[in-house]
């Protein structure tokens, strides 16, 4: 048994490791899938899977609730698949493995999953509950949050009944989320014809990576560095002083995490690799400088590889690096109102180039829509200057804020009357399916919560115990507290 199905409270825990045992990351879901709907067999739970891979429970209300408003519970199937440099872990095949580190729960090497498993933990233990007071309960278990929202975008309007929605996908306890940022994939491409190498060259392979990466809504903020945009820097300098040509370049792998680890091959003339070591040395010691205190773990190494066949013609090698070096990326404004939020950023993501394709993936996400488009018109002039075909998809909007809620109203009552301390309402800079929900059913009320995470989308990924005891007796409390219909 896993030491954390004996934490409290056991309902949630054991549900969450039952979660960590059946991979299930984004576009992957057929395991989970299969996991949530045995499930609901197993415990006589009215359930089905609609046409947007969504999973939907149903719970009569407890004896006497029969005359309360129907709740829906949410949260995601998916898990964001990140891990470190040199890990063998397998996403689509091994579980993930937890282990207790003082207050928290935390892998070892990979992302957790509690992002949103502990929102899918919670409904489970709502659903098994037989002694729980409620009213009408439903529970929507979408797919694909992570990569494209591809559950909710599929979300039939008569599929659900309850008009509250309780989007257990937060990640800071006593905080109620009533508004969040829509976003949109940008991506950048070209193809062009190879050129071969210069045999009288030599090849060096640049690594970076130690950086803490994050989630591109909730940390955006926090200035760490963006690995491509680092890379970028160097290749310029390379470029300019050592005579370098690219070959390839990789880095980052998910569109809402920021970018961890970069990679890329050039070649220099023979004899001219030291200085290209050294000037990874410079480097590595401007970075380091530049992030102490935000990036502890930089790292940029140059070593020696085997002389690829072919790399990038030059022309198209300065125009896409002048490209990512030009891109926008981070906080583009906060919101004039409330300073100390994000409204607009950008998250240059991925950057893939081989001898014969270059292709740079960015989230862009803002909740003032005029400034979204301000943003997405500037990434695409950017690389349309470098002969790069621009391209947007997966659009979601804004989820703008009801502050005046009755849900609201009565879940910061509940808060108070609990914990005897008030609870936050606010907005972030995520992108949460709330505001795509709300366009399928418009007279749902909307609110998102949960227990303490941090560093979401990195391995380094954790839960914060307490909070989960916390965020259960809130729970719990809370649908008992659910007015009557009408």
């Amino acid at each position: 048994m896993s030491e954390i199905s004996k934490l409290e409270p056991q309902a949630v825990w054991k549900n969450f490791h039952a979660l960590t045992r059946v991979p299930r990351p984004s576009g992957h879901l057929e395991k989970v899938t299969r996991f949530l709907l045995d499930w609901a067999k197993e415990h006589c739970v009215e359930a089905f899977k609609d046409e947007g891979g969504n999973i939907v429970m149903r719970k009569p209300a407890s004896p006497g609730m029969e005359n309360r408003r129907t709740v829906v519970m949410q949260a995601h199937m998916d898990m964001v698949p990140q891990k470190v440099a040199g890990s063998g872990h397998d996403f689509e095949n091994d579980p993930i493995e937890t282990y207790i580190d003082g207050e928290w729960v935390k892998t070892r090497g990979t992302t957790l999953g509690a992002d949103d498993g502990m929102g899918v933990a919670a409904i489970l233990a709502v659903l098994e509950d037989g002694n729980m007071e409620h009213g009408p309960l439903e529970a929507l278990i979408t797919a694909d949050e992570e990569t494209s929202m591809y559950g909710v975008n599929h979300l039939a309007p008569e599929t659900l009944t309850g008009d509250i929605l309780l989007n257990l996908d937060n990640e800071t306890m006593g905080e109620f989320v009533v508004g969040s940022a829509g976003g949109v994939n940008v991506t950048a491409s070209m193809e062009y014809k190879p050129v071969e190498t210069d045999d009288a060259d030599v090849a060096v392979k640049v690594t970076i990576k130690g950086l803490r990466g994050g989630h591109s809504g909730l940390e955006i903020a926090e200035n760490r560095a963006n690995a491509n945009k680092l890379m970028a820097r160097f290749l310029n300098r390379a470029i300019r002083d050592n005579e370098a040509r690219l070959c390839s370049w990789t880095g980052g792998n998910m569109r809402n995490a920021i970018p961890r680890e970069c990679e890329a091959v050039v070649t220099v003339p023979a004899g001219g690799e030291d200085d290209l070591m050294a000037l990874a040395g410079e480097f590595r010691d401007i970075f380091v400088a530049e992030f102490r205190g935000v990036e502890d773990g930089i790292v940029l190494t140059a070593e020696p590889v085997d002389l690829p066949l072919l790399q990038v013609p030059e022309e198209i090698q300065d125009n896409v690096l002048d490209a990512v070096m030009a891109c926008h990326d981070g906080v583009l404004r906060t919101i004039p109102s409330m300073p100390a939020i994000v409204e607009t950023s950008s998250n240059l993501a991925i950057v893939k180039v081989t001898p014969q394709q270059a292709e740079v993936l960015i989230l862009a996400r803002g909740s003032n829509e005029s400034m979204l488009d301000y943003l997405t018109t500037m990434l695409e002039s950017c690389f349309n200057m470098a002969g790069m075909k621009v391209t947007f998809s997966g659009r979601y909007g804004a989820w703008q804020p009801d502050f005046d809620s009755p849900i609201v109203g009565c879940m910061v009552d509940v808060y108070k009357r609990l914990f005897n301390e008030e609870a936050r309402v606010q907005v972030v800079h995520a992108g949460l399916e709330c505001s795509i929900i709300g366009e399928v059913y418009p007279d749902m009320e909307l609110v998102s919560f949960g227990p303490t995470l941090r560093s979401p989308h990195t391995p380094d990924e954790r839960c914060h115990i307490p909070s989960v005891e916390k965020f259960w007796v809130f729970l719990k409390e809370l649908l008992r507290q659910i007015p009557v219909k009408g």
